[in-house]
């Protein structure tokens, strides 16, 4: 019996199946390096001093950005949301001896700083403001933010990033427990932890930081679920009340102004000179101390965007640095990242498919 092979026709432009599936092949591959690079930066060795002050000064111009796009959301508020969908992310770094920089910049067309504000009304009462969505948060009445997220050891985050410790709720419920929330963050497994660099318009720029935090596998047994705060030694921000009906306390002499938070360094007993319309604000802030204080950080908004600068040391030395920091302990390793923004809302964010590839250039 005699086989034949059959023979493989060319088509009209002089290609065989057999080499336009080849083609195909080559494309795809070279699309997804392309698009593996595209989340892969450098951070350059600078020698100068870099004053974190939320400006761009000339050594940033050593350093290659990397652009994100934000456009995924976690969830539709009920009752409207006027804040940003999409957005253009830049991110450079920098390092030196001791440190590692960054310096963020992303398109946002509002200054979003009221949290929660107090506002004094035409009968002379006070009411604190707020309009919170069917899931008990707020998107009208807030500040605006970012968070960085860190892998420590959390398997799965380098391919997925932050969506690896994002848990969503289904039919009011999250791991059979009933929940009013759109979804929480913790690791799957007991041991994986994230770490969490936390920057609040508001609450945390006024005294140059951003708030550390991390991610681990506690959930069911607090409100936060898996989301810590670092080991700390006090300071830090809280609501501006008491048992009354009124502000607790109202700035007293400052060098600068601070129409929408109260400074906990020259706070001052509340009493009521205002006229109706004006407002206080509804947190009290103060530096941060300990291992939750450890990140340097300040926001400067103009021209419609908002310009963040970050200083963290290469390695901390807290007593649980090792499951609380990412240590860039080696800088021929490779260390992955995640990064969402806040437009005015509480837990409502933009973020990205994906993690982000760090890598030092020496």
């Amino acid at each position: 019996m005699k086989f034949s092979v059959p023979k493989i026709s060319k088509l009209r432009f002089g290609f065989s199946m057999v080499e336009i599936i080849v083609i195909l092949l080559t494309s795809s591959l070279l699309i997804a390096d392309v698009m593996a690079k595209g989340l892969t930066m450098e951070s350059v060795l600078v020698k100068n001093v870099v004053v974190i002050d939320g400006e761009r000064d000339v050594s940033w111009d050593l350093a290659t950005p990397l652009t994100i796009t934000l456009n995924e959301l976690p969830y539709e508020p009920n009752n409207g949301y006027e804040g940003l969908k999409e957005t253009e992310l830049e991110v450079r770094s920098m390092y030196d001896g001791e440190n590692i920089y960054f310096l963020y910049r992303w398109y946002d067309p509002t200054i979003s700083l009221a949290r929660f504000p107090w506002e004094k009304s035409g009968d002379g009462t006070w009411k604190q403001l707020s309009n919170k969505d069917s899931t008990i948060h707020e998107n009208t009445y807030y500040e605006d933010k970012l968070a960085v997220y860190w892998n420590i050891n959390e398997r799965g985050f380098i391919k997925k990033g932050c969506d690896k410790s994002c848990h969503m709720v289904e039919d009011g419920l999250l791991e059979g427990i009933k929940d009013s929330s759109s979804g929480r963050h913790y690791t799957k497994k007991e041991g994986e932890t994230t770490d969490e660099w936390h920057w609040k318009g508001m609450r945390t720029n006024p005294n140059g930081q951003m708030e550390d935090g991390f991610v681990n596998n506690e959930h069911e047994t607090n409100k936060k679920w898996g989301r810590q705060t670092d080991d700390h030694s006090g300071g830090g921000y809280y609501n501006n009340t008491n048992d009354t009906e009124f502000p607790a306390w109202m700035n007293g002499d400052i060098d600068v102004e601070a129409p929408l938070w109260v400074l906990d360094a020259s706070k001052v007993p509340f009493k009521d000179t205002f006229k109706a319309g004006d407002r206080i604000g509804g947190i009290v802030t103060g530096p941060l101390k300990g291992s939750r204080g450890d990140v340097s950080a300040k926001g400067v908004w103009k021209d419609d965007h908002w310009q963040l600068e970050i200083k963290r040391k290469l390695v901390t030395r807290y007593e649980k640095s090792d499951s609380q920091d990412v240590q860039f302990d080696d800088l021929d390793k490779a260390y992955y990242f995640g990064v969402t923004a806040f437009d005015n809302s509480q837990i409502n964010h933009i973020y990205h498919k994906k993690s982000v590839k760090l890598t030092f250039k020496k």
